[in-house]
């Protein structure tokens, strides 16, 4: 443990009040709701506070418990999901949500063992939820608390390495306040995402200074060890947006479970080879049945989708009817929005409404006619 036992009522009593004091006001910190507590956790992994907060404000008035949670079609949820990436965590929030009105009456579960058999619910997720929505004694172990800890104790190594992240979540469990766990665990993690920084921590600020042995010895900068990342993977997809007189576009479905488009709906797309135009050209006419389509280069744009540097090519084809595929959508461009798509495919809907725009071509909301969504 990175504080002796002997100072351990005086540390913890530092870092409550500060807490106390200093904690930003986020939605999911006025209630003890543990529906409301497991989404703010949800939609955090791996995302920014900033970003969270008007995807979780939407996803609540939509969906304000797990029963109309569970209630709900998945393109439903996936659709107020948009934009958040890391698709699977929707989807697996609207599994849990099932499974806990089928098997736990619709209460979040109290203990550990079923809360960690919930679809997407780790050791992280079951520690946060339980111990601030039930007070349940249960150490986090997140990122933010991780590298406290690390300077806390001046540890060399990379955290991730698994015995290191074992004696890390042990030294997590130490510290732990018995009668205030959920307080305790949010001051972590806050500690670490306001203070303890990756880069330039501020040091000076901190309330439990005293007792870092990384700052004492100067080294606080310098740790912890870099995690060692993904090669960057370069990628280049061409996709076409097909556009009839009326302004609608044919959106898929890729049930690959590829990344960029994680099962959304997406434009017809391929990996580019040499000639990315003559590619996708020959894919429209064999897999779509739109023979010799004139293809309009767009303006490009680049996405970044974990260790991958995508660079999207957009090309618009016009065509008198859009092929008639099964399960395929046919939108208005403009309104894509009103079905679950990634942030990839708003950016090439993007290019190809500017392209329209541009040859005064304005798309109409009003004036199209039915708006005809199903083949």
């Amino acid at each position: 443990m990175p504080i002796p036992a002997s100072e351990l009522p005086q540390f913890q009593d530092e870092l409550l009040a500060w807490f106390r004091r200093a904690k930003r006001d986020l939605d999911w910190r006025r209630t003890t709701d543990p529906y409301r507590i497991w989404l703010s956790e949800i939609m955090l992994q791996q995302t920014r506070v900033a970003a969270v907060i008007p995807y979780y404000q939407r996803f609540l008035a939509r969906f304000p418990s797990v029963q109309s949670l569970a209630r709900a079609r998945t393109d439903s949820v996936l659709r107020r999901w948009s934009g958040l990436g890391y698709y699977s965590r929707a989807r697996n929030l609207h599994r849990a949500a099932k499974q806990i009105v089928l098997e736990h009456s619709g209460e979040f579960p109290r203990e550990l063992p079923q809360t960690l058999a919930l679809p997407g619910v780790g050791q992280y997720t079951a520690a946060a939820v339980l111990s601030i929505a039930y007070g349940q004694p249960l150490a986090v172990l997140d990122g933010n608390v991780a590298r406290v800890l690390v300077r806390l104790a001046a540890v060399r190594g990379e955290p991730r390495e698994p015995q290191l992240w074992r004696r890390l979540a042990d030294a997590a469990s130490d510290l732990l306040p018995k009668d205030a766990p959920g307080d305790w665990n949010q001051a972590m993690m806050e500690l670490g995402a306001t203070v303890c920084t990756p880069r330039s921590p501020r040091c000076a600020e901190c309330p439990v200074a005293p007792w870092c042995r990384a700052r004492a010895q100067g080294i606080a900068d310098s740790l912890p060890a870099p995690r060692s990342k993904h090669q960057t993977v370069r990628v280049t997809l061409a996709a076409a947006v097909l556009l009839d007189p009326r302004e609608r576009t044919l959106l898929l479905r890729d049930e690959s479970g590829g990344a960029l488009f994680s099962r959304l709906w997406q434009f017809p797309a391929l990996a580019a080879g040499r000639n990315p135009r003559q590619t996708l050209r020959e894919h429209l006419a064999q897999s779509l049945g739109v023979p010799a389509a004139r293809l309009e280069a767009l303006a490009g744009a680049r996405h970044a989708v974990t260790f991958r540097d995508v660079r999207l090519l957009p090309f618009l084809a016009r065509v008198e009817q859009l092929p008639a595929v099964p399960s395929a959508r046919t939108p208005l461009l403009a309104e894509l929005d009103a079905l679950p798509v990634s942030n990839a495919t708003r950016k090439i809907a993007a290019s190809a409404l500017r392209a329209v725009q541009a040859a005064r071509l304005p798309v109409s909301r009003s004036s199209q006619g039915p708006r005809d969504r199903a083949c």
